[in-house]
């Protein structure tokens, strides 16, 4: 009975450094691969340009799922196309394997650009005061984990987690400490229908959104740790 049981442990031993090296190994084939994303998302996944997204701590299922629909022409973009469309099934998972295994950096408190003061003060009702940056993060705070019940506009908490941790089995993607500015344009090509198609998800939410709501619960999202 003890050998039986010795002989199991080791057995099971064996597959998990198994999975373990085999996993490492991914991990640095990934490395390699991604060598020519590094210009855009950074040497690890932390894109030092805001409006490129961070992919460390990323899922590999989404980030597989987004190389595929660039591959085959389902999300449309001139960078991310050519860069995909030579990328096998191995490579899109060793790169996935890689971003995943990074730490996403933290973020600066964002800070509201001149303009988009201008445009909300030139309001002809004086009374309406422009949000400072720790009001439209606490509209964000409020809209992602409650939602909007009168403009029918769902709470992120439900796909993306009460911390931004996403969904790995749904392949939801991770939000946490994501770039404000590129947050931004991510929920405006969703809400113009530049990205994803009329059914989608998030073209449903992101159409129902304010201006205000966009960059509040993107400033909110981007402090999430």
């Amino acid at each position: 009975m003890n050998n039986k049981k010795l002989a199991l442990s080791i057995a099971l031993l064996i597959a998990a450094t198994s999975s373990t090296l085999h996993a490492a190994g991914k991990v640095a084939e990934g490395k390699t691969k991604a060598a020519s994303c590094a210009g855009c998302h950074g040497e690890k996944g932390n894109s030092p340009m805001p409006l490129f997204p961070k992919l460390a701590e990323q899922h590999p299922s989404y980030l597989i799922k987004q190389l595929v629909e660039f591959k085959d022409g389902s999300r449309k973009d001139a960078t991310m196309a050519p860069m995909a469309m030579g990328l096998s099934e191995d490579d899109m998972e060793d790169i996935a394997e890689f971003y995943a295994a990074q730490k996403i950096s933290k973020n600066q408190l964002p800070v509201l650009d001149s303009d988009e003061d201008d445009d909300e003060s030139s309001s002809e009702d004086d009374s309406q005061q422009t949000p400072d940056i720790k009001e439209l993060m606490a509209i964000g705070k409020n809209l992602y984990r409650n939602g909007n019940l009168k403009s029918e506009v769902s709470a992120c908490i439900a796909c993306h987690g009460p911390y931004g941790e996403g969904n790995l089995p749904a392949a939801f993607p991770a939000l946490r400490s994501q770039h404000a500015d590129y947050l931004i344009k991510a929920l405006n090509d969703f809400k113009s229908g530049v990205r994803g198609k009329p059914d989608n998800m998030m073209q449903m939410i992101a159409k129902k959104m304010t201006d205000e709501e966009i960059r509040a619960v993107s400033y909110h999202i981007s402090m999430m740790k």
